[in-house]
């Protein structure tokens, strides 16, 4: 089991903020990157392993109407292309500075707009096949993907199917365009882990903790089902879909990650304990330096049990909606009653007015920007680095560190 030490170290290594007007470095073999991507339309992560293995976690895409604008950040860099094709190039951009190409996993979380890709009747259709391109789609059209992991496949069944249109472009593309696709894998350390050159990182592991409530026990691979059998339910009881999420840790020497997608706490106004997902999850990855705030910091996320099991140096909420994140969310966040010493909190955007509402969203370190932890070789160390989603330069705005890995 590994040795919390962050009580010891947090007075140790006060991160410093710098202004830069650098383009961001490189990746460099031996370093593990971890690019939150912002383009105010859904959530995207780009991780580069230290052997070259590229994970990409996501590709949200949302399509708001005239009504639900108001709640929403601007669209960034701006509305010229598809939320896509703006985190395609970002990836081709890194990818090609770094001297790598294509994506080895692309891993889709859960099934919803704002994680795969929402389909609108007068988006363009792919060149390819019959599906509309949009999120998942649009990085398929312009990057090879080595492989697609999804918690659905090959069914696509559990807990009920899906068959709005976002889920049926989806259903298609998965079916006609010639792409290896697999199901989730609660339990294995291989599925999403480094081909590139795994034997030259024996200390680097990507290990999939959760999805479908299937959890992994902390112990091998072994697993152990969280929700009750469909039979015992009726239709509105079932896992919600967000509660189907999956999470994953990436481990790296000392250096520990977690990211959870839209794992959430559904068990609100006195429901079954078992739709406490999230805190489930977290107990079992335990205590991490950085931490993705699952469900982007929502009102049924990051309760006070899943931060006192995590515990992180960072956190980082992809937020683009004014909801992200609500006030109990970013009070548990900077509680110091959950556990002691300091943390850092980034957000990819955030909402004017939800400054306003929630006077403590003032203590983020950073509140708009791509968010892009860089670990360095060997996991002992790491920076946040924070770089402009106005445009394409990749310029780094304030870096963060170096935070001590515990």
């Amino acid at each position: 089991m590994k040795i919390h030490r962050r009580h010891f170290l947090a007075g140790l290594a006060a991160p410093m903020l710098a202004q830069s007007q650098e383009s961001l470095p490189p990746w460099k073999p031996g370093t593990l990157d971890i690019h939150h991507i912002s383009t105010g339309r859904g959530n995207c992560t780009l991780t580069i392993a230290p052997d070259g293995t590229v994970l990409m976690i996501d590709a949200g895409a949302q399509m708001p109407t005239e009504q639900q604008l108001v709640y929403y950040v601007p669209a960034y860099p701006d509305l010229t292309r598809r939320p896509g094709e703006w985190m395609a190039r970002y990836a081709q951009r890194h990818l090609a500075k770094a001297g790598l190409e294509g994506i080895d996993h692309l891993w889709v979380t859960h099934f919803h707009s704002d994680h795969m890709g929402e389909c609108k009747s007068d988006l363009p259709q792919s060149k390819k096949g019959s599906w509309k391109l949009t999120g998942v789609m649009d990085i398929a059209e312009q990057l090879r993907i080595g492989k697609i992991v999804d918690r659905g496949y090959p069914n696509y069944s559990y807990p009920a199917p899906l068959n709005d249109a976002t889920m049926m472009n989806y259903q298609a593309f998965a079916k006609d365009s010639g792409l290896k696709l697999e199901a989730f894998r609660s339990g294995s350390n291989t599925q999403l882990g480094a081909v590139q050159k795994p034997q030259e990182f024996a200390n680097f592991e990507v290990r999939n903790i959760v999805a479908n409530g299937e959890l992994w026990t902390g112990q091998g691979t072994a697993t152990r089902q969280t929700f009750p059998s469909l039979a015992g339910l009726k239709p509105k009881d079932y896992p919600s879909e967000n509660m189907c999420s999956g999470g994953i840790r990436i481990r790296y020497g000392a250096f520990d990650y977690f990211h959870g997608g839209d794992l959430c706490d559904g068990s609100n106004y006195g429901l079954p304990a078992w739709r406490n997902i999230e805190s489930a999850a977290a107990r079992v990855v335990g205590p991490v330096d950085v931490a993705l705030a699952s469900h982007h910091g929502y009102s049924d996320s990051t309760a006070p049990a899943v931060v006192r099991a995590l515990r992180p140096r960072a956190f980082i909420i992809h937020s683009w909606d004014s909801a992200h994140p609500t006030m109990p969310a970013l009070h548990n966040m900077l509680s110091e009653e959950l556990y002691p010493g300091p943390r850092d909190i980034f957000a990819t955007a955030l909402k004017a007015e939800a400054k306003v509402a929630i006077r403590r969203l003032n203590q983020l370190k950073s509140a708009l920007g791509h968010v892009v932890v860089r670990v360095q070789p060997g996991g002992a160390s790491y920076e946040v680095l924070i770089t402009t989603n106005a445009d394409e330069s990749d310029r780094v705005t304030a870096r963060f560190g170096p935070y001590q890995s515990a």
